[in-house]
């Protein structure tokens, strides 16, 4: 009996010591096979990063999880079960997940089945006829509203209008062609055609053309081929009681081992509604779309996509403009090809695209007593341009390097029938645009490096930018003593990623660049575009605003929670701003002068945006969100102008029957905003808080079912980028209470 005793003994302890030996797991690349460097790993109290051979070494003792993490493959947590798993087969093939390394946050407009951490933008979102509108999911974008309820502007952190670079699909984009910008380029981006949306703040994504202040991208859905003949569709549909709106999608696909054809189509429209107190706001609109992605494997190693889309708007009040819009027509259309190697030359990506926008506007529904004039604006822009760009893979690294080209025009006139005085029945026509163009020619690089705990990125840019009016306005031409510029703009940004443990990650960013003037700031002729009554004035004498700026950022990350704290400055030279001419005289006698477009030498932006998302106990998460702007002309020490309060956003959301039903309430509180420039004609904007209901029931994989209520408790509030109606000191007002029923069917 004692001998068996000892022997059992002996067997525990060579069990114990098998147990408690060093054993390893290889991280191994899912596309290329190669071993997965400089990748941070937690076992227990246990931790270290993959060296050349991609080896994670571990005490295994049978109870702790593992942790692994790398900036290219993403964060995954294992259980004890699923190490034991992971040793017996001693490798594990990860997939580098294709995202942006920068200052990032992207909507997706489908449902995820991934992180329940992560944004979720729900199926009603794809109805909105407005891209724009999806971008106020993120408290560091406001919009600039000058109707109820289209053609929104965004805001990113204070940068603003050509600030902002925002393309479809890396590539293409659209020009206002409404002096106003009732039509701005976000507004034209087909949403039921989109996948997500990423927001990359600051100049350090160089790779999409010039981030002045940021990028928007909106990213259509990529193709999905099947082995076997596939069909595909959904029909959506929503009605909101606050302004009678109805919206309705639709998409229908076929796909196949080497073609997938998807087809969409849009309709909404709606009436004026009613704010908080009962008053009704101008705010009718009619918007369709129709679309088509066609892709094409040519054969393993090349793909072609074609992407049609056609937007149309008619009879939208503005009730903050002069005019209303009337029409607004618009197609885009571009080809990608993408070719894949074997070698370190990965990839190589070519779109070549093209834009056309044509826009009437007139005051023909304008209540004017007594009526003077009647006026009509009918104007154009084109876009075209192609984009061409490798990605080269080596071990450690990864590069991205390529050339782009632009092309923007716009052209057009605005007719002034004067029904009074001494200029009765004459008619005038104004050169709005003078037939202005853009040439612009681009080079770009990216590189990206990792280097154990540290990943290092290195941005640049070079563009050459030419402009020109074909017909210029002869009083325009007599300000200045050359209408044509050329310009060399550089960008340049820094970096640096590090992980500072398996949980925590802090980043700093550091950049450059430089925006030469729009078409509307250097070659607008007389007309009010801008936050006051003023007419704008063209400059094409204008510098090229520079920024410099500084982005920090820390990430804690666990299996339930994530915490991110950012901050950021950013110091501008040759700041585009206006100052009023008393020497000039308006074309219009009902406004009070003219602005010119200028440049300051000196303004400042900065701020902060904090986020705090977190699993919670019975199937909860919740998300707290904050972002503050602050901006300062540092020539007047005045406010600038269109910089959003601070925004404060709570949500809690649960997932139940096994997330068939999807119930959240949301909380959104906007301090005051008495930082404005006076100068601009802006006024304090009072606090306000908003309290949004949804419930969201998932029947089957074929029928879901949404209802929302926006602003419970109707609040009478307007936004602090919200304009004034016309003539008026009274800002336009968001709705009131607004119930929303939205129905989703798919096949």
């Amino acid at each position: 009996m004692h001998k068996i005793s000892v022997f059992i003994v002996l067997c525990l302890c060579m069990v114990s010591q098998y147990n408690m030996s060093a054993q390893n797991i290889t991280l191994i690349d899912q596309n290329s096979q190669t071993p997965i460097v400089n990748a941070s790993f937690q076992y227990g109290k246990q931790q270290g990063i993959t060296g050349n051979d991609g080896g994670i070494q571990i005490q295994y003792d049978n109870q702790s999880s593992l942790e692994i993490s790398h900036l290219n493959y993403g964060h995954l947590t294992f259980d004890a079960q699923q190490v034991d798993n992971l040793l017996k087969e001693g490798v594990f093939r990860w997939t580098r997940k294709n995202f942006e390394l920068q200052p990032v946050s992207v909507l997706a407009l489908h449902q995820s089945n991934g992180d329940s951490l992560s944004i979720q933008i729900t199926s009603q979102k794809r109805l909105w006829h407005d891209a724009s509108a999806v971008l106020t999911s993120l408290p560091e974008i406001a919009l600039i509203r000058k109707s109820g309820n289209y053609g929104f502007d965004p805001v990113l952190r204070g940068f603003k209008y050509e600030q902002l670079n925002i393309v479809l699909d890396g590539a293409q984009s659209a020009n206002a062609a409404c002096p106003n910008r009732m039509d701005p380029p976000s507004s034209q981006m087909p949403v039921n055609m989109l996948s997500k949306i990423s927001v990359l703040k600051g100049p350090y994504s160089l790779r999409y053309g010039n981030a002045f202040g940021g990028t928007i991208n909106f990213q259509t859905t990529d193709p999905n081929y099947t082995a076997n003949r596939t069909i595909d569709g959904r029909l959506s549909g929503s009605y909101e009681s606050n302004g009678a709106i109805y919206r309705s999608e639709a998409m229908v696909g076929l796909s196949g081992k080497s073609t997938d054809i998807k087809l969409y189509g849009s309709i909404s429209t709606g009436d004026n509604y009613e704010d908080g107190d009962g008053n009704e706001v101008p705010s009718s609109f009619y918007r369709h779309n129709l679309g088509s992605s066609l892709g094409f494997k040519l054969n393993d190693r090349q793909e072609l996509e074609v992407k049609v889309a056609h937007n149309y708007a008619k009879d939208v009040d503005f009730p903050a403009l002069p005019m209303d819009l009337r029409s607004d027509d618009t197609w885009l259309g571009s080809v990608h090809h993408t070719i894949k190697f074997n070698s370190k030359l990965n990839e190589w990506n070519t779109s070549i695209y093209g834009t056309y926008v044509d826009h009437l506007m007139d005051n023909a529904d304008k209540l004017l007593s007594p009526r003077t004039v009647d006026a009509v604006t009918a104007a154009q822009t084109y876009n075209y341009g192609v984009r061409s760009e490798g990605f080269w893979l080596f071990n450690n690294s990864h590069l991205y390097a390529g050339v782009d080209y632009r092309f923007d025009k716009a052209e057009g006139e605005r007719s002034r029938s004067f029904l009074m005085g001494s200029n009765a029945a004459k008619t005038v026509y104004d050169n709005v645009w003078q037939d202005a163009y853009i040439h612009k020619v681009g080079s770009f690089a990216e590189f990206q490096h990792s280097a154990k705990q540290w990943i290092f990125v290195y941005s640049a840019r070079l563009e050459y930018n030419k402009a020109d009016a074909d017909k210029p306005d002869t009083y325009f031409s007599s300000l200045y003593s050359n209408l044509n510029s050329n310009t060399l703009n550089t960008a340049f940004s820094i970096g640096i990623n590090r992980q500072l443990s398996s949980r925590i990650r802090a980043e700093l960013w550091l950049g450059h660049a430089e925006r030469s003037g729009s078409l509307t700031e250097r070659y607008i002729n007389f007309l009010q575009v801008g936050l006051d009554p003023y007419e704008m004035l063209g400059n094409p004498e204008l510098s090229s605003e520079k920024n410099n700026q500084a982005d920090l950022s820390f990430i804690y990350k666990n299996q339930s929670s994530e915490i991110q704290v950012s901050g950021f400055i950013a110091f501008l030279n040759d700041y585009i701003s206006s100052e009023i001419r008393d020497d000039i005289s308006p074309r219009m006698p009902s406004s009070p002068g003219v602005r010119q477009f200028i440049n300051i030498d000196q303004a400042q932006l900065k701020g902060f945006e904090a986020n705090w998302l977190q699993r919670l106990p019975f199937n909860l998460q919740h998300r707290l969100s904050v972002a503050y702007t602050y901006g300062e002309n540092k020539d007047t020490n005045e406010a600038l102008p269109e910089i959003p309060p601070l925004d404060i956003r709570y949500q809690l959301a649960g997932h139940y029957l096994n997330g068939k039903l999807s119930p959240s309430l949301s909380y959104r509180h906007v301090l005051k905003q008495d930082r404005i420039a006076e100068s601009y004609g802006e006024t304090v904007t009072p606090t306000f808080s908003l309290v949004d209901v949804s419930v969201n029931y998932r029947f089957n994989k074929h029928l879901e079912l949404n209802i929302t209520a926006n602003n419970l408790l109707d609040e009478t509030y307007y936004e602090h980028l919200s304009r004034s109606v016309k003539g008026s000191a009274k800002a336009i007002n968001a709705p009131g209470r607004n119930l929303m029923f939205t129905l989703v069917t798919k096949l």
